[in-house]
C-alpha cells in the first residue's frame, strides 16, 4: 500500500514568527524529490486503525458522504480531546491527509482525533473558489460536479465537525484546521470565515486565488504557513504576499520556506512542526 525508500534527508528551514522578512532574492535551492520514507511500525499501526465513517449528506439530495475519522487509542470519553479538520489536496480524497507522511502517528503521540472530510468530491475547493461551479465547468471535465460544489464543498467540512463533536468529547478550545495545497487554501479560506470555531491554523503549500485581505477575517487566530520555495505547483510569491498581510494586520504567526522544497516535499517534511505548534494553541 505504501512506497518504502530512503529516509528523507535533514533539510533546513526559514522561520519567521510576526517579524519582517526579506524576499528580494527569487532563486531557489535545487528541488527536493519525495519519496515516502519508510513507515515507522506506530504509523502503520496508526493507518490501521483509521475508519471511514458516513453521513447524509441532506442539501446534496441526502448523498452517503464519507470522511476519515481517526482516535487516538489514549482517547477517554470523560475527558475534552483535541480536533484535528485536515483538508487534502486537488484530485484526492479522505485518505490523503491520514496518509500524509507520519500524521497519524503525531495525532496519537499528541492524543488528537483527526477527521477528513471528502470536501463533497475531489475539486470542490471547500468553498475557497466561491459558492458556485464556474471554475471546474471552464476546465470542460466530463462531470463537473453541481452547479453550487463550492457551497457544498464548505458545507461538508462544517458537517464532518458537527459530526465528530456530537460522537466524541471534543475540546471546544482545541479545534483546530489544517491542509495541503487546495487544502491550504481551504484551511485559509474557512478559517478566515468561521474564525469562532478555530483555535490555530495550519496551511501547507496552500493553492489560494483570492485576496490576501481574507485573512483579515482570521486576525485573532495563530497560524503556521509552510511553502517550498521550489514549488511549481503553487507560487511561492502569492503565498508569500498572504503572510506579508498577517505580518501587516500584526497576527500570531509562523512561516516556514523551505529552500528546495516541493509541492510535495515541503509540508511533510515539516508536518511534526505543524502538530508541535498547534499543541501550544488554546481559544481564550
Amino acid at each position: 500500500m505504501f512506497k518504502l525508500s530512503r529516509t528523507i534527508r535533514n533539510t533546513p528551514v526559514m522561520c519567521v514568527a510576526a517579524v519582517a522578512v526579506s524576499w528580494l532574492s527569487t532563486t531557489s535551492a535545487v528541488a527536493q524529490e519525495w519519496v515516502q520514507p519508510e513507515r515507522s511500525p506506530a504509523n502503520i499501526e496508526a493507518l490501521a486503525r483509521v475508519q471511514v465513517k458516513t453521513y447524509k449528506f441532506e442539501a446534496a439530495q441526502n448523498t452517503d458522504m464519507q470522511y476519515g475519522l481517526y482516535v487516538p487509542t489514549k482517547y477517554d470519553g470523560s475527558r475534552p480531546t483535541p480536533l484535528v479538520i485536515a483538508l487534502h489536496g486537488l484530485g484526492s480524497d479522505i485518505h490523503y491527509m491520514m496518509e500524509y507522511n507520519n500524521l497519524v502517528e503525531l495525532a496519537e503521540r499528541y492524543g488528537y482525533i483527526v477527521a477528513t472530510p471528502m470536501g463533497y468530491n475531489e475539486r470542490g475547493w471547500y468553498g475557497a473558489r466561491g459558492r458556485g461551479n464556474d471554475f471546474n465547468r471552464r476546465q470542460t471535465q466530463i462531470d463537473p460536479g453541481p452547479e453550487n460544489l463550492g457551497a457544498l464543498s464548505e458545507q461538508d467540512v462544517l458537517n464532518v465537525l458537527k459530526h465528530v463533536r456530537a460522537d466524541f468529547n471534543v475540546d471546544a478550545r482545541r479545534i483546530y484546521l489544517i491542509g495541503q495545497s487546495m487544502g491550504g487554501g481551504g484551511t485559509l479560506y474557512i478559517g478566515s470565515k468561521y474564525p469562532e470555531i478555530w483555535a490555530a491554523l495550519a496551511a501547507m503549500a496552500p493553492a489560494i486565488y483570492i485576496s490576501p485581505d481574507t485573512v483579515a477575517g482570521a486576525a485573532k487566530l495563530p497560524v503556521m504557513v509552510v511553502q517550498g520555495d521550489a514549488d511549481t505547483s503553487v507560487d511561492p510569491n502569492v503565498t508569500r504576499k498572504w503572510v506579508a498581510k498577517m505580518k501587516e494586520l500584526g497576527m500570531k504567526y509562523q512561516y516556514i520556506e523551505v529552500p528546495g522544497g516541493t509541492h510535495a516535499s515541503a509540508g511533510r517534511l515539516n508536518i511534526d512542526k505543524v502538530f508541535a505548534f498547534l499543541d501550544t494553541q488554546r481559544k481564550p
